[in-house]
């Protein structure tokens, strides 16, 4: 366990069609001409890179195999593969309407996992929205035809999301995503998606296994934070995941449950340093995320004036 340290990951720019070409506030990062648009911005992947000591260059994945439940902890379903995916999306299009399959439907598939995610609204403008779960009163078959019929958008309850908000997309949920937030989400370590719906763009569509995966009815929605101390809330708490967020102008000591989970620090606004006993404070700033491993059962952020961050780990 001595091997182990707080990690600070690199982050993995991801082009999509519907991504951004500048990532402002978050990125001083511009695509230039003739580069695709960049969508999502992965933290936690497994092929993202330690940046920092004497692990600097390894991959995520591969230390989840090398140390186990030293750096995953006893409450990750896998004792070697990285439980949680943390990135942030940049949308300047909608995203198709999709739906992703929950643990039992996946793992029917022979897939370790379904695929709950939480998104948190770091920027909204005026014109952005959301689709979340169907309007009320809409069955699956009605669903289906709507796809059949080239106007699914119709029928889904669209959102204008609100800055500060935090989401919860329940496995089973229709969703997609529009133009115009900036969003941090934390889902489930699972790529599986069916996509139902495309508004007629020329991309496959999945909606036998869609429709089968999909649920009328989820616990899908916007999250009420609850306060637990000053400048310190819990955003959301499911069986998936715990996220919180902190608002920190001095520094401040975290004690979690020994060997239980890893906790993911991932800063929204400002910057910090981490400190744990033996080891080299590591800064880390708005964008960039950190792994403490699950045997690390305390350390201290120290704000650089001011941070905003959200702590997500595993309940």
């Amino acid at each position: 366990m001595s091997d182990l340290y707080p990690l600070l990951m690199k982050p993995y720019f991801d082009p999509r069609p519907w991504g951004a070409r500048d990532l402002a506030p978050i990125y001083d990062f511009h695509v230039h001409p003739g580069e695709e648009s960049i969508g999502e911005v992965w933290l936690t992947w497994d092929n993202c890179e330690v940046a920092n000591g004497p692990l600097a260059g390894t991959k995520l994945g591969d230390l989840c195999k090398r140390f186990r439940r030293d750096l995953v902890g006893t409450a990750a379903r896998e004792t070697d593969r990285y439980p949680l995916l943390i990135k942030f999306l940049f949308p300047q299009d909608k995203l198709s309407v999709q739906v992703h399959p929950d643990d039992a439907t996946a793992q029917k598939q022979g897939q370790p996992c379904g695929k709950t995610e939480c998104w948190y609204v770091v920027q909204a403008e005026d014109r952005a929205e959301i689709a979340l779960g169907l309007k009320t009163g809409t069955s699956r078959e009605e669903f289906e035809r709507s796809i059949a019929e080239n106007r699914a958008e119709e029928l889904l309850n669209w959102m204008k999301p609100k800055a500060g908000e935090m989401i919860f997309v329940d496995a089973g949920t229709v969703h997609t995503l529009g133009a115009g937030a900036i969003i941090l989400e934390t889902q489930q370590n699972s790529d599986i998606t069916y996509r139902l719906y495309d508004y007629g763009r020329p991309r496959e569509l999945h909606v036998k296994d869609g429709i089968a995966a999909m649920k009328e009815s989820t616990a899908a929605g916007v999250v009420p934070a609850t306060p637990i101390g000053p400048g310190h809330e819990r955003l959301v708490s499911s069986e998936c995941f715990v996220v919180e967020k902190s608002s920190l102008s001095e520094p401040r000591t975290f004690r979690t449950q020994p060997g239980r989970s890893a906790q993911n620090l991932v800063a929204v606004d400002g910057c910090a340093a981490v400190e744990t006993p033996g080891a080299q404070p590591v800064l880390f700033q708005r964008g960039e995320a950190i792994v403490i491993p699950a045997g690390i059962s305390e350390f201290t952020v120290r704000p650089q004036w001011q941070v905003e961050f959200l702590k997500a780990g595993l309940p």
